[in-house]
């Protein structure tokens, strides 16, 4: 079993940077795929990148490819996520999640991941 815990969120004017982290405490990050995910009000849970547990690919949605980064710091058991170019669309509880099933093409489905975080409220301003 592993818990979560994300930090990092804020106020930030558009065009601004956040970086997200995710600290993960009973068991390594390198036994999971692991994901982020963002839920605006009113909109269903929204899939962001995903690092596969070996560390070696990293898959984002298109919404945000080319703008967010994630990326893992194994010694430290910590997920992040880096956000630049921030827009008031961004505006949302992000949230990261591990998955147990290391080989599942369902990595885009908030239903896959078996952990997830209390989320990391970030609101972006015009």
């Amino acid at each position: 079993q592993v818990q979560l815990v994300e930090s990092g969120g804020g106020l930030v004017q558009a065009g601004g940077s956040l970086r997200l982290s995710c600290s993960a405490s009973g068991r390594s990050i390198t036994s999971y795929n692991m994901a982020w995910f963002r839920q605006a009000p009113g909109k269903e849970r929204e899939f962001l990148a995903v690092i596969w547990w070996s560390g070696g690919s990293t898959y984002s949605a298109d919404s945000v490819k080319g703008r967010f980064t994630i990326s893992r710091d194994n010694a430290k058991n910590t997920l992040y996520l880096q956000m630049n170019s921030l827009k008031p669309d961004d505006t949302a509880v992000y949230y990261c999640a591990a998955d147990l099933v290391r080989g599942s093409s369902r990595y885009r489905m908030p239903d896959e991941y078996d952990y997830w975080g209390q989320g990391t409220q970030v609101t972006v301003s015009s």
